[in-house]
């Protein structure tokens, strides 16, 4: 019901639409189709289930917008489920629907697409007949809630909506799948549950496409007379000096050794303005410190705790000597798992590296040739 009314309140707007992706106007098909079927009720719906066909006439008046005539049926089934068993019944049917459907595809886009989703909504009359089996059982002594069981030819309306993909509408043959939803009366399964029975169907088809119409093509003008060709002008040599700035990569690395090998005060003093220095003149740069030991003495938790104590004194003096910002000094300790330098006393160190950016001016002189 939902996707008839949808159908229905778009196919006034979308009958005036043309496709101009591909000039498609309108077209004509044939489809036939076979599937499965099961009319819900109150025992197991796996045990319902049974083939169904169906045959269809159509026209689509716009690439989004179009209708058929779709007669479907086969044989349907129900039945009941007790503690001790079960009692199933068969009948055969055959629907006759007027179906509108409408291409989602087209409406958002004008193009083709590969695959299109369509929106099915239709209305029609179901003709039931071969009850034989569910008189039997109404007529047995189980003693079952049959009161709308039927017998000979049972007429009832068919509201169906549902969800179709199809291939390409350009192509002559295509292939569909489609999943619809059907309510027919309450009598149609032969039991009692005060509400319309259902029947969800799903079938694959394979559909042939004729009698195409497409949009008129205007007229291609006349292609204007080229115009005579204009004098060759005389080539001018120019030279352009550019100017232009680029950034430069600034590296920082500095090494302060201990004990045997310690600098003396003003080698240390020149090294820490060196790094406060290169602080001062890159405000986005920061800089990590990092302090080893010698694996010739100590032990690794001893090397480790004296790594750590000389990065930590190397960055307070930066911050008391010197003003720098401690936020941006990292500290950290390597003890004596790592050896930058295979003499082992001058691996009682710290290292100090940092990288910033610069941006340099460079002059570029340029010659070319120019018509006047």
């Amino acid at each position: 019901m939902y996707a008839l009314g949808l159908c229905l309140l778009f196919s006034g707007a979308a009958m005036a639409q043309e496709s101009e992706g591909d000039g498609l106007k309108s077209y004509n098909f044939v489809e036939a189709q076979g599937g499965m079927q099961f009319t819900p009720t109150d025992a197991k719906n796996s045990k319902l289930i049974t083939p169904i066909g169906a045959l269809s006439f159509g026209r689509f008046f716009t690439p989004a917008v179009g209708a058929r005539i779709h007669v479907n049926g086969w044989q349907a089934k129900s039945g009941f489920e007790f503690a001790d068993g079960s009692s199933y019944y068969k009948w055969n049917y055959i629907t006759t629907d007027i179906d509108v459907l409408l291409n989602l595809n087209r409406l958002i886009s004008k193009k083709n697409h590969f695959l299109n989703v369509m929106l099915i909504g239709g209305i029609g009359l179901n003709t039931a007949w071969g009850n034989e089996e569910a008189n039997a059982l109404a007529a047995s002594d189980l003693d079952l809630n049959m009161p709308l069981v039927w017998d000979g030819t049972r007429l009832s309306h068919n509201i169906r909506g549902g969800v179709r993909l199809e291939t390409d509408v350009t192509k002559p043959v295509g292939v569909s799948l489609e999943v619809t939803a059907n309510s027919l009366d309450d009598r149609f399964n032969s039991k009692f549950s005060n509400r319309d029975d259902w029947m969800i169907t799903a079938m694959l088809g394979v559909s042939v496409r004729f009698g195409h119409k497409y949009k008129e093509k205007a007229p291609e003008p006349e292609p204007a007379p080229e115009p005579a060709p204009a004098p060759k002008p005389e080539p001018k040599t120019i030279t352009r000096v550019d100017t232009i700035y680029k950034k430069v990569p600034v590296k920082l690395r500095e090494e302060r050794f201990y004990s045997i090998r310690e600098s003396d005060p003003q080698a240390k003093n020149a090294q820490m303005t060196r790094v406060a220095e290169f602080l001062k003149n890159y405000p986005e740069a920061t800089i990590t410190i990092t302090g080893y030991a010698d694996k010739g003495t100590g032990n690794p938790t001893i090397n480790m705790k004296y790594s750590q104590q000389r990065a930590d004194m190397y960055k307070q003096d930066l911050i008391n000597e010197y003003g720098c910002d401690g936020s941006r000094i990292n500290t950290a300790a390597k003890g004596d798992t790592v050896q930058p330098f295979s003499e082992n006393d001058k691996n009682r160190c710290v290292i100090i590296e940092g990288q910033a950016e610069k941006t340099e001016m460079e002059t570029v002189t340029k010659t070319e040739t120019v018509y006047e």
